[in-house]
């Protein structure tokens, strides 16, 4: 395919063939010189006398120079170009321009390639040059000889005489059309010279070479040229493009294994005539897969005799250097030089061929092209040396044509894509939901698929989605056994984060990929090395004259700092081949240097010192392009914290609010001009630093693969970039591929946008005491929200909101303004909670300017936070009488995203049912617009919804009933990707059911929010508000807040108690559960064991507690996840320290304290049961002794070490405690064993983290059991699963490399980031792939094993058998 397809365009009717005029030069009655002879030139009914200088003593001066045809040309330049151009053989040619060799002739030299760097071919072929003057001294710096010399060193024999009328003669051939004319010595009658008819004669095989000949013999595209007569300048435009040229003979037989594309040459005389050339072309052409052909002016002739259409002779043709031509499809008209006589009738073309050119004048068809295959061709030369060369890209068009045919892109067979693995700080859920794309657009291709990835909890490691799943580290030891053992023929690198392309790279480095010839899709490693090497980028850019920040790479520490010292303090610091900015950080001075760059190489050989940008804005493309070149951006984001945070910390806006239409354009064409350079294919981002005080710009990075930016660009847009990309990848163009949610217009598009979306990072600090709370150019953030609104202000607070629960908005009283410390310091330290010091801050009467100052933060930001802080007061000046608040009032606060509780607490003290009502009341309401991509201009029956104040109506109407499911929110430590797959099983299996599905989700990350994974997809706030909100717009048959994790369940009593359909387990009984005492309780009214405890009533009773039952003592508080405010005390001053935070955290929920009991065995517990009948049970045991929150423990399925009694003994308890608070879902339960003793210590009426697991590795899927069940269909029991023999081990993934100063003894409160699994015909085998998973090394020497105890003993004896 070539890639200018165009569209269909009328064909003009072609004109009549005309008929040769004869023309008669004779020499009679002409004066005669001292040193010329003289010569007439007569028609039959017209003659124009004039004389020309010959010398007379030229004994090669025939009787009968030449009777041949009469041509013009209108050329002003260029010719000693036209006389050596073959294509002008046996033709008297007339310069129209009067005023010929006034820059003479230049010596003949070869040029590049031993091509001669003046003249087009060896010799002249123009039978005679009529001119109107000759200039007898030339000037210029190239000129050897006058024309008049270099002519008669050729034997030329040319008519001149200044003053002759040429454009008299040039009038007469427009007229009467080309003529035979003869040129006859004086003495010679003119009656004795017969006319000859060129047009009669094969002048191709006259001029045409004898033998083939190669230029450029190292070239890497072998291209066939056949010389009709063909020009040095255009084996030198294929030559300097990297191609080998053969220039065979014009009969020369093809074959098409002897060349990667073919070109067709220039020539003279009549197309017909070259019948063996015709159909040495036909057999290599018209074949079901041909090699890429190209022809120019009789190479396009011929190509129409090829294919069956037909040629005709012009009245008198085309020559000169400025012939319009209009390109069909585009319109856009390009100035050619051309030299023909001959033309092709656009009306003969077979079907599947299309006009290419169209001439503006005559409208004559100026080139053809094949709709699908890589066959095209012009009648104009866009090489020609005397230019124009407008459209000399041509030849690239050609090249890159028969590079991609020589890369020929066979669809593969079976495509192996490498997955990210465990869940880090930047790496996430975003690569489950770009990997999870990808792997559905190549099985929409029929492509068997092969996926990596020992992710146990991701949606793209379930059951039907990949063909194969191995659950295996992502190194290049193991990977390369996949592909020696699945003999896959492509792979994917880009949609696996940093692993997969880090893999990817050194795979290819060891030559495994060339080795068992599986084929990189989509972007060439070439390219991946170009953006992550800092050297090799810079020199990319400077080639194309853009600029990176000043900087410099180094290989040590020594390096780095004599870098720093040329840069100039403060400098950044990054590491290469990371990902988050791992290893990354500000230095202001030599020693800060030192630390830094010492840390920096314990995760990379190479690191990046950049001049500082800082307080710059930080502004991103994501960008899409396809194997054909065609290249669009699809969505551009602006930082609100300038640069020197990393984008991953900062609070992003889509799209940019702060840049002219010029800045925009800019850095959107040069983002575009980056990806092209460096051969990109599918999806990539490219991010710059812009100077807030002008245009200038630097680009920071481009990665060469889907990021997290590109996961949120895709749900800021609607544009599934993922998808695309694995599309492109598979060679098919941008736009053949359909806009998937209009479902008409092509991808090939930039989306436009009616609405704003803000993303806020979600950081879980609090978590580890010793860890900095400053955020900068190395990520710390575990997860992010991304909220939408019809206003900058709506998405904001909604984002705000979506981050943490607990928080109402841009909350002033979140973090004041410290009086201990400067504020200054507060506003001008970036760290989690700032964003809450600047709403203290213009609490506190800062103006814009002073915050401005301080954050460098943008002004329109500043100015859009400031109306919320203001319209907050407004808001406070009806707290005493609500009732006198108008209605505009509430509704301008609706538009500016407060919420009903965020008003309640600035109004009215009785709630937010109260602002609810009152609301409802003022019918002030929100609506439910659509993103569709095209801003409504394209109807779109799209089901990607959202909630807002700023809208009359509704874009979507509410019939049919739906089951409304609500998804988990945002990643945190303690809830990530393991609940998203929960909620996409359950959609997934109630669509099957033949349920209209709804979700509501607000992380951009997940694969739930992937709106072709359910009906309607609601991106918006998973509160009780907003999810109340949708359920009485919708009104569907009921909510499943089960498969979300805890943030579903800490609003199922408050849905409740608004009559909610709730489904599954009651949400009473779910309260039972949650509420450590009333759980606790109930355990003991049933009798099942567990530590000792008390309710939380005052610090005193809590002291004498813990003193009654001995210390450790867990404090525990209710409706929390991943242990949050869970501590174990030792001492009574632990104790009232760790209830202050427990009560903090559990304000309106009981705080419980039991005894800790240490050295004992942890056993977990996922279940599904039936109005409270167990069906379902799963067993995992802990390896490590419990007081190791279960998150952060490495569990073991099937138990290896449990015996059957004990077994026995768990499931009674599971059965006991599902009937009595009558689950009829999914439950997990968590137990402790000692001393043969069984004690539980929780349940959660919820999926849990381990549902995944305990699900892949025992076969058993028990979220579509439990969805099932939930809806109300018998299932079959199952019991308690064994699985099928083999042992899974799920191990946790920390992140405590990013997290400096981060205790990692692990404790009750959940610190992992992520977790992988792996499976073996043991536990060991297992845990060690598991743990090689997640980046350990195994140590080569001086290996410390550290036994414990003395109880283990035993066993540490008995390992070393192994």
């Amino acid at each position: 395919m070539i890639k200018f397809l165009n569209d269909n365009l009328s064909v003009p009717a072609s004109p009549a063939s005309p008929q040769y005029s004869p023309y008669k030069i004779n020499l009679e009655n002409v004066p005669k010189f001292d040193r010329y002879k003289s010569f007439s030139l007569k028609a039959k009914t017209d003659s124009i006398e004039f004389s020309c200088k010959h010398s007379s003593n030229n004994n090669h001066l025939k009787k009968v120079i030449y009777c041949v045809s009469t041509v013009f040309q209108t050329g002003m330049v260029g010719y000693p170009e036209a006389l050596t151009d073959p294509s002008y053989k046996s033709q008297i040619l007339t310069l129209t321009y009067p005023l010929i060799g006034n820059y003479g002739v230049p010596e003949d030299e070869d040029g590049e390639f031993g091509l001669s760097k003046w003249f087009e071919s060896s010799k002249i072929h123009a039978a005679a040059l009529i001119v109107g003057e000759l200039s007898e001294n030339p000037s210029h710096w190239s000129s050897a000889k006058s024309l008049d010399q270099w002519l008669r060193e050729q034997e030329m024999v040319v008519p001149l005489k200044p003053g002759v009328d040429t454009r008299c003669l040039t009038k007469k051939i427009r007229e009467k059309g080309t003529m035979l004319g003869k040129l006859v010595v004086e003495g010679t009658s003119a009656s004795d010279v017969p006319f000859d008819n060129p047009d009669t004669r094969n002048l191709v095989k006259e001029v045409s070479m004898k033998e083939p000949k190669v230029f450029n013999p190292e070239g890497t595209l072998r291209i066939t040229a056949i010389d009709c007569g063909i020009k040095y300048n255009q084996i030198r435009c294929l030559c300097q493009r990297g191609a080998r040229v053969t220039v065979v003979p014009w009969d020369y037989p093809l074959d098409s294994n002897e060349f990667d594309g073919l070109f067709i040459s220039n020539g003279p005389g009549n197309p017909e005539y070259c019948k063996e050339t015709v159909e040495n072309i036909r057999k290599v052409a018209c074949v079901e897969n041909p090699k890429p052909v190209f022809g120019i002016c009789l190479g396009h002739q011929l190509l129409s005799l090829v294919i069956g259409a037909k040629t005709y002779k012009m009245k008198y043709g085309n020559r000169g250097h400025n012939q319009p031509c209009i390109h069909k499809g585009t319109n856009r008209c390009f100035i050619t030089s051309q030299n023909h006589g001959f033309a092709v009738d656009p009306k003969t073309l077979p079907e599947d061929w299309d006009v290419l050119f169209t001439n503006a004048n005559d409208q004559t068809s100026e080139g053809i092209v094949h709709n699908h295959k890589p066959l095209f061709s012009v009648q104009f030369h866009p090489e020609h040396m005397a230019g124009p060369t407008d459209l000399v890209g041509l030849f690239d068009v050609f090249l890159d044509t028969v590079k991609d045919a020589k890369e020929a892109f066979v669809r593969p067979r079976k495509v192996l894509v490498l997955g990210s693995g465990g869940l880090s700080i930047g790496q996430a859920g975003e690569f489950d939901y770009s990997g999870s794309q990808a792997i559905k657009a190549l099985k929409e291709e029929n492509i068997q698929t092969v996926l990596i990835n020992p992710n146990i909890a991701t949606v793209q490691t379930s059951k039907g989605l990949a063909d194969k799943v191995y659950f295996l580290p992502i190194t290049p030891e193991y990977v390369t056994q996949v592909i020696k053992n699945e003999r896959p023929d492509g792979v994917l690198l880009t949609f696996g984060g940093q692993t997969a392309l880090n893999c990817g790279v050194e795979l290819t480095k060891q030559g495994v990929l060339e080795k068992y010839k599986v084929r990189v899709l989509g972007t060439p490693v070439a390219s991946i090395e170009m953006t992550e090497d800092r050297k090799i980028f810079v020199e990319k850019m400077e080639e194309i004259n853009e600029h990176v920040a000043p900087s410099e790479a180094a290989m040590s520490v020594e390096q780095a700092v004599a870098a720093a010292e040329r840069l100039g303090y403060p400098v950044l610091v990054r590491s290469a081949f990371a990902l988050g900015g791992l290893g990354s950080g500000f230095a202001n001075n030599r020693e800060e240097m030192i630390t830094l760059v010492t840390q920096a190489f314990a995760h990379t050989s190479q690191v990046l010192v950049d001049k500082s940008l800082k307080g710059w804005k930080e502004i991103e493309y994501e960008v899409v392009r396809d194997a054909y070149d065609n290249c669009v951006t699809v969505c551009n984001m602006e930082n609100i914290d300038p640069l020197g945070i990393h984008t991953g910390e900062s609070i992003v806006v889509a799209p940019s609010q702060t840049l002219n239409d010029y800045e925009y354009n800019m850095l959107r064409n040069t983002a575009i001009k980056v990806i092209r350079h460096l051969g990109i294919v599918g999806e990539c981002n490219i991010q710059y630093a812009l100077n807030p005080e002008s245009e200038q710009y630097y680009i920071i990075e481009v990665n060469a693969r889907l990021s997290r930016s590109s996961a949120l660009a895709s749900k800021a847009t609607g544009y599934p970039l993922a998808y695309v990309a694995a599309k492109l990848g598979l060679g098919i163009p941008l736009p053949v591929l359909k806009n998937s949610v209009t479902n008409s217009t092509t991808a090939n598009f930039e989306p436009s946008l009616d609405y704003c979306v803000v993303k806020v990072p979600r950081w879980d600090l609090s978590k580890f005491l010793r860890v900095s709370t400053k955020i900068g150019s190395s990520m710390k953030s575990v997860g992010e929200v991304m909220a939408i609104g019809r206003s900058f202000e709506e998405a904001f607070q909604k984002a705000l909101r979506m981050v943490d629960e607990n928080c109402v908005g841009f909350d002033h009283t979140i973090k004041p303004v410290s009086e201990e410390v400067c504020p200054s310091v507060e506003l001008q330290t970036p760290t989690d909670k700032r964003i809450f010091v600047l709403a203290a801050a213009l609490r506190a009467g800062y103006t814009v300017e002073r915050l401005y100052e301080l954050t460098k933060i943008d002004h329109w930001f500043l100015h859009k936070m400031k109306n919320i802080a203001d319209h907050e007061k407004l808001l406070e000046a009806y707290n005493q009488d609500e009732s006198a608040m108008p209605p505009e009032v509430m509704r301008k606060a609706k538009q500016l995203g407060f919420s009903d509780k965020q008003i309640a607490q600035a109004v009215i003290n009785s709630g937010l049912l109260a602002v609810r009502k009152m609301r409802r009341d003022w019918k002030i309401l929100p609506v439910v617009k659509q993103i569709d991509t095209v801003a409504a201009e394209w109807p779109a029956y799209t089901n990607y919804l959202y909630l807002t104040y700023h809208g009359s109506e509704s874009d979507v109407v509410f019939e049919q009933p739906h089951v409304m499911v609500i998804g988990s929110g945002v990643y945190r430590i303690g809830s990530s990707v393991e609940f998203d797959w929960c909620a996409v099983g359950c959609i997934i299996e109630l669509r099957k059911m033949g349920y209209k599905t709804i979700m509501v989700n607000y992380n951009p990350e997940t694969v739930s929010t992937d709106y072709d994974m359910c009906d309607r997809l609601y991106f918006d706030e998973i509160s009780f508000e907003v999810v109340m909100d949708i359920y009485e717009m919708e009104n569907p048959e009921g909510i499943i807040l089960s498969m979300g994790g805890q943030l579903p369940n800490n609003i199922a009593m408050s849905l409740h108690r608004q009559q909610c359909r709730i489904l599954g387990t009651s949400p009473e009984f779910i309260d039972s559960a949650e509420n450590r005492f009333k759980f606790s309780r109930m355990l003991d009214t049933i009798g099942i064991s567990q530590p000792r405890w008390k309710e939380l009533s005052d610090t005193e009773s809590a002291v004498g507690f813990c003193e009654t039952v001995g210390y450790p003592c867990l404090v525990r508080p209710s409706y929390v996840l991943s242990g949050a405010a869970m501590n174990v005390a030792y001492s009574d001053t632990d104790l009232e320290k760790y209830l202050r935070n427990a009560v903090a955290v559990s304000k309106e929920r009981p705080v419980v304290i039991s005894k800790f009991i240490q050295e004992a065995k942890e056993i977990d517990v996922d279940a599904v049961a039936c109005d409270g009948v167990v069906i379902a049970i799963a067993v995992s045991e802990h390896v490590e002794n419990a007081g190791v929150h279960s998150g952060d423990a490495t569990l073991v399925t099937p138990p290896q070490d449990i015996n059957q009694k004990t077994m026995e003994r768990i499931k009674m308890i599971v059965h006991a405690i599902g009937q009595e608070l009558q689950v009829t879902g999914p439950f997990n339960l968590q137990l402790i064993a000692k001393d043969d003793q069984l004690k539980v210590i929780e349940c959660n009426v919820r999926v849990s983290r381990s549902f995944p697991f305990v699900s892949k590795t025992l076969g058993v899927d028990l979220v579509a059991l439990a969805t099932r069940v939930i809806l109300g269909e018998e299932v079959e029991a199952v019991g308690l699963m064994k699985g099928n023999g083999i042992v899974g081990v799920k191990v946790p993934q920390f992140s405590f490399s990013r997290l400096a100063g981060a205790d990692v003894v692990l404790g009750v409160e959940m610190t992992s980031t992520g977790e992988v699994a792996c499976f073996g015909e043991n536990r060991y085998e297992a845990y060690l792939k598991a743990m090689l998973s997640t980046g350990f090394k195994i140590p080569k020497k001086n290996i410390l094993l550290s036994i414990g105890s003395f109880k283990v003993v035993d066993y540490f004896i008995a390992s070393r058998l192994i």
